[in-house]
């Protein structure tokens, strides 16, 4: 599974902060991911173009033909004949490997989440739903703020948040940070409808069992240039994180109170020169509209939930932001809906395998910046009775 977060893949100017959302970019993006996964398997058009999606809100319909196990699948609104042409085509082309499970997107900040095909067959996928929270200028604009996807695999509940938050370097900067991220907490939220099951959904981020959060943070360092300078020179993360505020709140229980990061053994991912990508914008020679920024640990995911295990965190060396993109690979467990059926059995303690290849950046006009986590599973059995 993989669950991607960008921020800016549009200009943060008036007309898209204030205007009607363009679904154009978030499609563009998502082909381009579509292909990227699936292009060792023989059909990189598959998904998503058989029906390109306004990706400002897409998440998965019932689609039949996968088995009881698939709740969803990776066409949406397809219906009648075009449901059928779908399926036809998936077939004539061997289907795709990796299909899309949800997106939203909200100004410049995106999210989009992609599962394995095998998994959808294996698993009960249900209620995914998609929310976005704008608290940026005024406290209600989307120049700053989340997009979030809620989703059921089995018996646990899945909440990936994705975010731009405030950004400045002065001291109590921070403290608008924090705001934010209250307000996201408050305001994020993923009501019932009609369509879903009678299992019970949580509503709120909190109340799910295992929570991702991730993006532009912008928390920033306690420290000024020079010294901060020194201790990226000496490649000493351990010495330079005393001085970082997102581990602050961490330890002191602000905002992010329970939450978890993972250790942190690579440099700070933010600013670098537009000019030399290579160098921070911190002691260069100044050039025109280029912002001197103390570097700092802008870029973060975190998370939250038992039996969640991280086996990798790091960065790539993207060149095209003055950001770098932080990655992080999960273990994650979870509890598999075991049917009051004798004929039907459930394996427990099995590990998806990730797929070989690897996700390489894709360049974009608008200098985004992206989060890439990806997730594998660990089965436990959970009996809940009879399923419908």
């Amino acid at each position: 599974m993989y669950v991607l977060g960008f921020q800016e893949i549009v200009p943060l100017k008036t007309k898209n902060v204030i205007g009607v959302e363009d679904p154009t970019e978030a499609t563009n993006w998502n082909l381009l991911i579509g292909k990227t996964l699936n292009d060792k398997y023989g059909c990189p058009w598959l998904t998503p173009m058989l029906n390109p999606i306004s990706s400002e809100n897409y998440h998965f319909v019932r689609f039949p033909g996968f088995g009881r196990r698939a709740s969803f699948s990776g066409h949406s609104g397809f219906t009648g004949p075009e449901l059928s042409k779908a399926q036809h085509e998936g077939e004539a082309y061997g289907g795709s490997k990796y299909k899309l499970m949800a997106s939203k997107k909200m100004v410049g900040v995106f999210i989009s989440v992609w599962m394995k095909k095998e998994f959808l067959t294996k698993y009960c996928i249900s209620d995914v739903k998609v929310s976005s929270v704008a608290c940026g200028i005024m406290g209600y604009l989307g120049n700053k703020g989340s997009v979030s996807v809620s989703m059921s695999i089995e018996g646990t509940s899945f909440c990936f948040i994705a975010a731009h938050l405030a950004s400045g370097e002065k001291r109590g900067d921070e403290g608008r940070r924090n705001h934010q991220v209250s307000e996201i907490f408050r305001r994020t939220s993923f009501p019932r409808s009609s369509e879903d099951d009678d299992n019970p959904h949580p509503i709120t981020i909190l109340g799910h069992d295992r929570i991702f959060w991730f993006g532009d943070l912008n928390y920033r360092l306690y420290q000024d240039n020079i010294l901060a300078k020194e201790f990226i020179k000496k490649q000493d993360w351990k010495a330079l994180q005393e001085f970082d505020q997102l581990r602050k709140e961490l330890e002191d229980g602000g905002v992010f109170e329970g939450w978890r990061e993972g250790n942190i053994e690579f440099a700070p991912t933010y600013k670098y020169s537009s000019a030399n990508c290579n160098r921070y914008t911190a002691g260069l020679p100044g050039r025109s509209g280029e912002k001197q920024r103390t570097p700092a640990w802008c870029d973060r995911i975190l998370w939250y939930g038992k039996g969640v295990r991280q086996l990798s965190y790091f960065r790539s060396e993207s060149k095209f932001s003055d950001h770098r993109p932080v990655s992080a690979l999960f273990s994650i467990p979870i509890e598999v809906m075991k049917v009051t059926n004798p004929g039907k059995v459930f394996p427990t303690g099995t590990f998806l395998p990730m797929p070989s290849g690897k996700l390489e950046p894709i360049d974009s006009k608008g200098g985004a910046r992206s989060t890439l986590l990806s997730l594998i599973s660990k089965e436990s059995v959970k009996g809940i009775g009879s399923l419908p």
